[in-house]
């Protein structure tokens, strides 16, 4: 414990200066919880250090930069500081006792130590000790009292109270009067312990003798070295009337609630004269000691003795008023009475609580923990008792609570879970309630600001897209636009998109597609086929900037449509050997014969590999027809000894795109008397016929069995899975060619024809807007090689390697046999 110790010297004009001063601060503090205490005296030197803040919380000097230390004061004026390199907490501004606890025993300057990094409250009490720097003072320097010589010996006379600003041992301590023959000094305590001096007449009073008495009062205080003031006391003496007014009490008390109105009436007082006429009547006035904020209050009527209100009466300001009354009679001369009125006021409940904000909110991640310390908070209410106690809460609908942390000292937490993408900030009600009737109430809003964390990852619009794109389309047209949206902000809502190359494609997808990366548009790097490609898969990323950044996938398909950019191909009759293709007849034909087909195919798809059969030019265009469909040539009608035995048809075969492709095949027919001689032009007629007939028989008897072993291989096959797939949902069939069944899914079909002297075989599977795959095998008399050819018209085969013709004949049946096959893909 220490002090500081001041000196006073006595300078050569009599006054007291400040020689030096043991300026000492007694660190008397006792931590409860986190309540720190010093005591100081007033008046200390600005710069003075009180003591090291920082070590005394628990602190490293060191760290109260990184903590950021600092004091906030529930007083407008900031009296104290910190000093951030030694952690000492310093005067910062005069300390003036006297103003800051006027006449109260005990002087606490409450503070508040705010650290941050985390956010913690400290409770500081300053506690200001009183110094003897007031000396006791008169309002009037020089009082007049006049008293009638007749007065009698032992009357009492009220003097003026000294007033000294200071308090304990440093307030006033007592009175004297100079030195005189006919008065003494009396000084009695009242019950609020002040002293009050009388004058006391102690011999008679002779006003021939001494008409005027001077007296000098000195008031001392109790310091050291103790200081004392001074009033003149003028007693004029006065003759005849020698009957004073007396009060009927010596001390008049009364009630008075705060904030009465102006005219309230508090009390009358009563004073009685012995006297007759002027020397018995009676008027009241306000002792002339009164003080200027009593006057300000109330008034003392004259000829009533009533006391009434005609100011305002604040029970924070004062708590209680105590002034001295007058009764003056009209004699000559005049003779006075005295009596004291004490005025106590009620407490009213006139004040709102008061909600103080000591820490400002800074922004909340919204993945905040609860519990998580926003703002701290001070409440208080100048009212007293019931009419203080204030109950304090944030208003229902808030993810916020408030946790007492001491006497009306709250911590803004977090009560639940937030979510920025719910509010981005909040504007939060804290209500104090006082416990008055009828109890005030005080609303303040505090703003709270949400940080927000990437905890949304981007999503589209849809989970995939279909886009259509025709073939032979130039490259870098703008196929189609993805949209994410985030429901974060800032920059953990901005969207960055992009295609991914999945290591299962073959071909990356960027090397056919561009996004734009800011706005999701997609691009085609290229021009596309249909008859290679019908449908690429594309995954699209949206990624968000935030951290760690979250993305999503879309996946956008993009279908190539069909243009009708292919011709169709004659696959028979062969024209490998030129573009006139060889038939025979028998002249014995009749209506009805047939005698060719001709089959093309298109590599398109759709109504663009529609194909359709005409007869273009013919020899004689009234013997031959041709099928529209199927470009079966057929006789229209049979053939007469007049018919010329060499014709030729030109066929043309057309799609049925937009614009029409087409292509023409010529066939020349030779016919026979008898069908099977050897035809005289033909460009195999020098061989001999037995050589030829060996060949032809060589290479009918290994058609026939390539035929048979492909049939029973493919039935084989088919019986092995219709068997398999009996215990699931597929189905198997066989049934003849004749029938109406057309099966929806992709169908392969093996067909035997033998009408007329055409032989062919057909392997068919699906449609031809399918990739499944078609097979054709054509046999016939005419053809020079035996060979067996397969073509797969729906896949980008070069259909000019079209089937050579084997020249053999086959039994004149026909079947079909089908089976359900799944899509290749």
């Amino acid at each position: 414990m220490g002090k500081y110790i001041v000196k006073m010297r006595r300078k050569e004009n009599g006054e007291y200066s400040w020689a030096a001063r043991w300026l000492f601060v007694s660190l008397l503090w006792n931590t409860v919880g986190a309540l720190t205490r010093y005591t100081i005296p007033e008046e200390l030197k600005e710069g003075s250090a009180i003591g090291n803040i920082a070590k005394d919380l628990g602190f490293d000097v060191s760290d109260i930069a990184n903590h950021n230390l600092r004091i906030a004061s529930e007083n407008s004026r900031q009296y104290f500081s910190v000093d951030s390199e030694k952690g000492e907490l310093v005067v910062n501004s005069r300390i003036d006792r006297e103003s800051l606890c006027p006449q109260s025993a005990s002087c606490i300057l409450p503070l508040q130590v705010i650290i941050e990094n985390p956010l913690q409250l400290y409770r500081v009490e300053i506690e200001v000790q009183d110094i003897n720097d007031n000396a006791p003072i008169f309002q009037t320097t020089d009082g007049v009292l006049e008293i009638a010589e007749s007065i009698t010996p032992g009357d009492r006379f009220p003097l003026e109270s000294a007033e000294d600003l200071d308090v304990g041992k440093n307030s006033l301590k007592s009175y004297s009067l100079s030195n005189n023959e006919c008065f003494r000094l009396n000084v009695k305590t009242l019950g609020d312990g002040r002293k009050v001096p009388e004058l006391v007449v102690d011999k008679p009073l002779d006003r021939e003798k001494k008409s005027v008495h001077k007296l000098i009062l000195t008031a001392v205080d109790g310091g050291d070295p103790a200081k004392s003031g001074t009033t003149l006391i003028r007693i004029n003496v006065l003759d005849s009337n020698d009957n004073a007014p007396k009060f009927d009490l010596p001390i008049y008390k009364a009630s008075l609630r705060e904030g009465a109105p102006i005219g309230s009436s508090v009390l009358t007082i009563k004073a009685t004269d012995l006297d007759e006429g002027d020397n018995g009547e009676i008027q009241y006035f306000l002792g002339v000691h009164t003080p200027e904020p009593i006057r300000k209050c109330f008034t003392l009527k004259p000829d009533s003795g009533e006391i009434t209100v005609i100011g305002n009466i604040d029970y924070e300001s004062t708590k209680s008023y105590r002034f001295d009354v007058s009764a003056k009679d009209k004699g000559n001369p005049e003779l006075m009475g005295h009596s004291s009125v004490h005025i106590n006021i009620i407490d009213e409940n006139d004040n709102p609580p008061e909600i103080i904000l000591t820490s400002s909110p800074s922004p909340v991640p919204e993945n905040a923990s609860v519990g998580t310390v926003v703002a701290l908070i001070n409440v208080k209410d100048l009212d007293f008792d019931a009419n203080g106690l204030v109950n304090v809460h944030v208003s229902p609908g808030f993810p916020f609570t408030l946790k007492p942390s001491f006497d009306d000292h709250y911590s803004l937490v977090t009560d639940s879970s937030l979510d920025y993408e719910v509010s981005a900030e909040y504007n939060i009600e804290i209500v104090a309630t006082d416990s008055g009737v009828p109890p005030l109430k005080t609303v303040k809003t505090i703003n709270v600001k949400l940080l927000d964390v990437n905890d949304n990852p981007p999503k589209f619009s849809q989970a995939s897209y279909n886009v259509y794109i025709h073939e032979n389309s130039i490259a870098g047209v703008s196929l189609f636009s993805v949209s994410a949206s985030d429901i974060d902000g800032d920059k953990n809502a901005l969207l960055t998109y992009s295609i991914l190359d999945l290591s299962s494609n073959q071909v990356p997808a960027s090397s056919y597609f561009y996004i734009n990366s800011e706005n999701g548009t997609i691009y085609s790097m290229s021009s596309f086929d249909y008859e290679k490609m019908q449908l690429i898969s594309v995954i699209v990323q949206a990624k968000d900037h935030g951290t760690p950044s979250l993305s999503s996938n879309a996946t956008v398909h993009v279908f190539v449509l069909d243009r009708n950019d292919n011709a169709p191909i004659i696959i028979y009759p062969s024209t490998s050997m030129g573009s006139v293709t060889h038939q025979r007849m028998p002249r014995s034909a009749k209506a009805g014969h047939l005698v060719t087909k001709v089959t093309a195919v298109d590599a398109d798809s759709g109504h663009n590999a529609w194909l359709f059969y005409r007869l273009a030019e013919a020899t004689d265009a009234s013997l031959f027809s041709v099928n529209l469909h199927t470009g079966e040539v057929r006789t229209k009608r049979a053939v007469s000894e007049h018919d010329d035995s060499s014709q030729r048809l030109l066929m043309e075969i057309k799609d049925n795109g937009d614009p029409i492709q087409s292509t023409t095949v010529t066939v020349d027919i030779l016919i026979e008397d008898s069908f099977h001689e050897p035809i005289s032009d033909y460009r195999e007629k020098t061989i001999e016929p037995s050589k030829k007939t060996g060949k032809i028989t060589l290479y009918l008897i290994i058609a026939l069995a390539s035929v048979s072993l492909l049939s029973l291989v493919t039935f084989f096959i088919l019986l092995v899975k219709c068997a398999r797939g009996s215990r699931g949902d597929s189905s198997c069939c066989i049934r003849r060619t004749n029938s109406d069944y057309k099966n929806s899914n992709r169908n392969l079909q093996i067909q035997l024809n033998t009408d007329g002297p055409i032989k062919y075989v057909e392997v068919l599977g699906g449609d031809m807007m399918s990739q499944s795959q078609s097979f054709g095998s054509y046999l016939s008399p005419m053809s020079e090689f035996s060979d067996l050819t397969l073509v797969k018209p729906s896949s980008t085969t070069n259909f000019t390697d079209t089937l050579n013709v084997l020249d053999a004949s086959l039994p004149d049946s026909a079947w079909t046999f089908e089976s359900q096959q799944v899509r290749q893909t």
